[in-house]
């Protein structure tokens, strides 16, 4: 019998090939994201959330809950965007203490131009790699994923996420 603290064969080979496919086709989008269209990943993330928030505006607070990102790191990279003019922040107009983000002209234009070539790249190296089945039963195996990772703990690496229906 193993020892129970490490994995067995099986569980380490579905272990290593994730973290493969995680980092290859990550790595391999991220970037085409760069190379076609000037922008990261991170970048991509927050113009695609903005582009689909009414009126192209949300609180920071809610791109926060829907990165996953600490304050601070989402603070600096709103900052390093706004300075490209992808983006603006505001006061809310229903609590000054909140900020809007604001999806702009520029920001508008670069997730428009970006996301037909970068949804072509996810369906030649992710959707197209797996039969329809695959793809549904793969869907359902990270949902299964995500809901336990989600889960409240007590622990000390408490993290708090959220769902976001993403």
């Amino acid at each position: 019998m193993s020892d129970p603290g490490w994995l067995s064969d099986e569980q380490q080979r579905a272990w290593r090939s994730f973290v493969t496919l995680h980092t290859a086709l990550l790595t391999r989008l991220n970037a085409h994201l760069q190379e076609e269209g000037g922008l990261s990943s991170a970048d991509y993330q927050i113009l695609v959330a903005l582009s689909e928030a009414p009126h192209g505006r949300a609180r920071a607070t809610a791109l926060g809950r829907e990165t996953g990102w600490e304050k601070s790191r989402l603070s600096h990279h709103l900052s390093r965007m706004e300075r490209r003019g992808l983006l603006r922040r505001e006061a809310c107009a229903d609590d000054t203490r909140y900020s809007d983000v604001v999806l702009t002209g520029a920001g508008r234009a670069a997730i428009e131009a970006a996301a037909p070539r970068h949804v072509a790249h996810v369906r030649e190296w992710f959707v197209d790699a797996m039969t329809p089945e695959q793809l549904a039963v793969f869907g359902d195996l990270c949902d299964a994923v995500v809901t336990k990772v989600r889960m409240p703990t007590d622990g000390p690496c408490r993290i708090g996420f959220e769902p976001t229906g993403a």
